[in-house]
């Protein structure tokens, strides 16, 4: 809990709104958004405040969208943080719930995203492992049809956003965990795959574990891109709340990322 005497608080659905207006929120428009409100300071309504801020900010002609991944429905081989015992990996794919997008929740993914997800009018893509959830507008063109390959490629609900010209808002984080830098790694030739696999609902109500291949995806470099993306002059910068507030336009920090991963990663890689 934020305490009493926090800096510049408390901040309210009003004081917000006009903080995301003067950074550049457009009406009408549609944004991602990755928060981590811990350092936004003593909101007055937590979460829903920040919803709320922003839904008044965009209007009703505007889409809010989060990530509601669920990065613990996955392959247990791969688990690191920890990592189980090989002879517990069979018993986990048997036993794991199917994902369901309707009730399963998004722990990793912070306050506001759970908040959305649940957000009455909200829909939500039944991608098992990196779903995204969106309330406005254009919520069912973003996350219908995301398939399990290609799942934040050129089929997912992250090129629907490079599709609209969204933006991209990141509160109180930096660029790390900005999940739109993915699609420029489908971007790159011959990206490296890896096998993937989850446990999903089956279409009678029961549950399966189901196996696809897809790239090997990798935020390292992801705070560097976004540096340089800053530096460049692509992203708008300033206070939300005691925190900072990234505001960019979807399709220009994909692009500058398709460059920018294509000379660093190459280079690095050589």
């Amino acid at each position: 809990m934020i305490a009493a005497d926090a800096p510049g608080g408390p901040h309210t659905r009003a004081s917000l709104a006009a903080q995301l207006r003067t950074l550049g929120v457009r009406p009408g428009g549609t944004v991602l958004v990755h928060a981590g409100l811990r350092g936004l300071g003593l909101l007055c309504g937590g979460p829903e405040a920040v919803l709320l801020a922003l839904r008044d900010v965009l209007g009703p002609d505007g889409t809010v969208v989060v990530p509601t991944h669920t990065p613990e429905n996955s392959d247990p081989a791969g688990w690191t943080n920890p990592p189980v015992p090989a002879h517990w990996w069979p018993v986990i794919r048997s036993e794991l719930p199917g994902f369901d997008p309707a009730v399963t929740p998004s722990r990793f993914m912070g306050a506001l995203a759970e908040l959305v997800r649940t957000w009455p009018g909200a829909r939500r893509s039944d991608h098992p492992h990196v779903s995204f959830a969106a309330l406005g507008p254009a919520a069912e063109r973003i996350v219908a049809g995301h398939p399990l390959a290609d799942m934040l490629g050129e089929r997912s609900p992250l090129a629907r956003l490079y599709d609209l010209d969204a933006d991209v808002l990141l509160l109180g984080v930096d660029h790390g965990p900005n999940t739109s830098l993915h699609l420029a790694e489908y971007r790159q030739p011959s990206p490296p795959q890896q096998r993937c696999g989850a446990a999903v609902l089956t279409a009678d109500g029961g549950r399966e574990w189901v196996w696809w291949d897809d790239i090997r995806l990798d935020a390292g470099g992801f705070d560097r891109l976004g540096a340089d993306l800053e530096a460049a002059g692509a992203v708008r910068l300033g206070p939300v709340g005691d925190g900072t507030g990234r505001l960019m336009r979807q399709r220009a920090a994909v692009d500058f990322a398709v460059d920018w991963l294509a000379r660093h990663r190459r280079t690095e890689e050589a």
